[in-house]
């Protein structure tokens, strides 16, 4: 049996890699088509706090982060989007996830302290174009909207995009 050359099985590596990376940029460019892009629609409600909240882009750049309490990645995400919540102006929206004390419950249960602007009948979502979650925006100081995916979103590769724009 002969075995196949170095060099043509990198090549044949790097093909596949190439095939592979065009699959998920596809994937998530159609996943993401609804999503809002250029002036960000006014952020405004209520934290699970009960607390007015508003989103101010000149005091950013900021990552706008929707998810929802039974969403499985939302769960295996929410420790990195904690993460950046600690260095960046960082706005979570629970999105049909129950009442305010049901959020907060959730948050106490898995000891997140991010913010939370409340969304509980999905209304924030539809004007942001969010048809599933979870969904992670950009906006820049300027009040634009740099960045938007819907799927997973890495810690770093959020970190990079906010940088990105800082």
């Amino acid at each position: 049996m002969r075995s196949t050359p170095p060099s043509r099985r990198a090549l044949r590596w790097a093909r596949d890699f190439a095939l592979l990376a065009m699959v998920v940029v596809a994937f998530q460019w159609w996943q993401s088509k609804n999503l809002i892009a250029g002036k960000a629609p006014p952020l405004v409600g209520l934290l699970s706090d009960g607390s007015p909240w508003q989103l101010d882009p000149a005091a950013g750049p900021h990552l706008v982060h929707f998810w929802a309490s039974w969403c499985p990645t939302c769960r295996f995400e929410q420790g990195g989007i904690e993460r950046i919540a600690g260095s960046w102006p960082v706005i979570t929206i629970a999105t049909r996830s129950g009442s305010a004390s049901e959020v907060t419950a959730y948050l106490k249960e898995h000891d997140l302290r991010m913010p939370v602007l409340m969304d509980e009948h999905g209304e924030i979502a539809e004007t942001w174009g969010v048809d599933g979650v979870p969904a992670s925006f950009v906006i820049d100081r300027a009040g634009q909207v740099r960045y938007a995916g819907q799927g997973f979103s890495s810690e770093i590769g959020l970190r990079l995009r906010l940088w990105s724009v800082h």
